[in-house]
């Protein structure tokens, strides 16, 4: 049976990955995020359709939603019990909040930054060896959703080569490697299916002369 502590860390994490920021900053510029572009309220979406200063700042707001997630029960006025383990429910809490978020009548985005978010506090080696993998990625391929999946598929072999593990909680984040995963994965098999159409969204290279469009 879940302990008020857990259950508490799990409402909460929901509720901090629910804030719907991508809907926030394209409505102050007039946009309706969900009919526009891909229709995803994710940092991708918004990049693409207001440019990257909104698109920059949306990534930022849902990584910062991860870390809050994790973090936030640790802050002396708000700590419980002290159980570090706590941290590792309020990541896929958040997650969860983002992907199908309360106040948007659970249409969310991917879950990708709010994940990076929980795990640069949980994980921090396996975050830069996934940041390094999905930059690695999106330049070969330029499509994100590419670059998300192999992000996604490096994590749980990080944590089972133990560059993160710990003698604490080694296990658990191992598990939790893999549900990140899978998540991931899981969110984006719509993208899969464009991929194998030749209809995905991919970003164009500039050439020397001119800036080439996004592609759509």
């Amino acid at each position: 049976m879940l302990s008020v502590e857990t259950i508490s860390v799990l409402i909460i994490g929901y509720l901090i990955g629910s804030v719907p920021w991508a809907v926030i900053v394209a409505k102050r510029s007039g946009v309706d995020i969900f009919s526009v572009g891909s229709g995803n309220p994710g940092a991708t979406n918004v990049l693409r359709t207001l440019g990257k200063p909104s698109g920059y700042l949306v990534f930022f707001l849902d990584f910062l939603k991860g870390v809050l997630a994790v973090c936030w029960f640790q802050i002396p006025l708000f700590s419980f019990s002290g159980d570090s383990s706590l941290a590792l429910w309020g990541l896929p809490a958040a997650v969860l909040g983002h992907t199908y978020p309360l106040f948007t009548k659970f249409r969310g985005g991917k879950g990708v930054a709010t994940a990076m978010g929980g795990l640069l506090a949980l994980m921090p080696a396996c975050l830069l060896i996934g940041l390094f993998v999905w930059g690695l990625t999106f330049y070969l391929t330029r499509y994100v959703a590419v670059a998300s999946i192999a992000f996604g598929l490096s994590l749980p072999v990080c944590a089972i080569i133990g560059i993160s593990a710990d003698e604490s909680a080694g296990g658990g984040k191992t598990f939790l490697a893999f549900i990140v995963m899978g998540w991931i994965v899981w969110r984006h098999r719509a993208n899969l299916v464009r991929l194998r159409q030749g209809t995905e969204n991919r970003f164009e290279r500039k050439d020397k002369t001119k800036r080439q469009p996004f592609g759509r």
